[in-house]
């Protein structure tokens, strides 16, 4: 029953990501995304046959994972930008900006539910709804952390490029082809790994819920 509130939440929060992704290109000049049909919210344009369908279907069939995934990444140009390096910043932090936002929207959400003495794990449709919002917080900040781990091509590596000397920069980002492989071994296959990127989630996911008067208890992180 758990995953059946999961996918959803998962499913808005990465299209969002990466509509924010290809909303902020067409504002710095690249219509490639927009082209592509990609600023859209229709989910089928934005799902990857990997991230989309078999990591989740994969970790929803592991006992004790915690569902995760992602979508196709938008295809930007960044030679169309007005501001080369501004606008690859602005666009690559666009989707960990939208899941942020979405973390707090699902606080709003989640606040009078709390009021209201209805928490996750509870009986009931609104039981239902304050797990389904508490989702939507954990899911949306672990999507924003690990898209802030500077491997490429996450979205952290296009700031950290961008700082790095310029006799580098080209061979880190070469290592974009196999990084996320790289990166999701260690975060999923070696013991502890994903408690890497749960540490800063655990502790904003805890500031969002005492904002509404609830505490982290024996939530599945």
């Amino acid at each position: 029953m758990e995953w059946l509130l999961l996918l959803p939440v998962l499913l808005l929060s990465i299209v969002l990501h990466e509509v924010a992704h290809a909303w902020v290109a067409r504002r710095e000049g690249d219509p490639t995304a927009e082209r592509q049909g990609r600023i859209t919210l229709n989910p089928i344009p934005h799902l990857d046959p990997v991230g989309s369908f078999l990591v989740p279907a994969l970790l929803i069939a592991m006992p004790g994972s915690f569902i995760f995934g992602w979508a196709r990444p938008v295809p930007v140009n960044p030679a169309n930008f007005r501001d080369r390096k501004g606008g690859d910043i602005r666009v690559s932090l666009a989707g960990i900006a939208v899941n942020l936002i979405l973390a707090v929207l699902f606080t709003l959400a989640l606040a009078p539910l709390a009021a209201a003495g209805l928490e996750p794990g509870g009986e009931g449709l609104g039981a239902l709804l304050a797990a389904a919002a508490f989702y939507g917080i954990l899911i949306n900040l672990i999507l924003a952390v690990f898209n802030l781990i500077p491997v490429p091509p996450l979205d952290g590596s296009h700031v950290l490029y961008h700082l790095l000397p310029a006799g580098i920069r080209e061979q880190y980002r070469s290592f974009g082809r196999f990084g996320i492989l790289a990166l999701l071994a260690v975060l999923f296959l070696v013991p502890g790994g994903f408690q890497i990127i749960m540490v800063p989630v655990e502790f904003l996911t805890r500031l969002l819920l005492g904002l509404v008067g609830l505490s982290l208890g024996g939530a599945p992180l």
